[in-house]
């Protein structure tokens, strides 16, 4: 299943709130380059991620964000660079279809998250970015909602 517009999870409030945060308000933020929209889906303090630098071999690894600034800096960086290339009339339908998340594990307060990467994100100029990635998400409840601890990403698509 492929994630769209819509909610896979309606019917499932903990996994409707975990897919708004990491699909949808995430995508939307990213586009729009403001920091700001996700900030409070984080949690702050013990933030961390891992990346995983599209390779398997998790003695490749970096601890790339021991904190949610560094983080941060690294998302605005990103979101800079594809808003000066992206065709932004598609870039948001584009995104959406090449994101899955539909595996969702909710254990009490913790909760791991697979989101897929596996499409292209059209650029202006005619050529396409590549998607095709994983993160894992470890969110926790978090003073009365789900947001993020920490994670995984940049994994490869497919993990041999």
């Amino acid at each position: 299943m492929t994630a769209t517009q819509a909610n896979p999870f309606p019917n499932d409030r903990e996994r409707h709130e975990i897919w708004q945060m990491l699909v949808e308000r995430d995508t939307d933020a990213f586009l729009a380059r403001d920091w700001a929209a996700v900030a409070g889906d984080f949690i702050a303090e013990s933030f961390f991620g891992i990346d995983a630098q599209r390779r398997a071999n998790p003695d490749e690894w970096r601890m790339a964000f021991p904190t949610l600034a560094t983080y941060r800096e690294e998302w605005l960086r990103q979101a800079a660079a594809t808003a000066g290339k992206v065709d932004r009339t598609a870039a948001r339908a584009a995104l959406l279809a090449a994101v899955t998340l539909i595996d969702i594990e909710i254990a009490g307060d913790h909760a791991l998250a697979r989101k897929k990467f596996n499409g292209t994100l059209p650029n202006v100029d005619g050529s396409h970015q590549r998607l095709h990635w994983q993160t894992l998400y470890i969110c926790r409840r978090h003073l009365g909602r789900w947001k993020i601890a920490s994670f995984v990403g940049y994994l490869p698509y497919e993990m041999a």
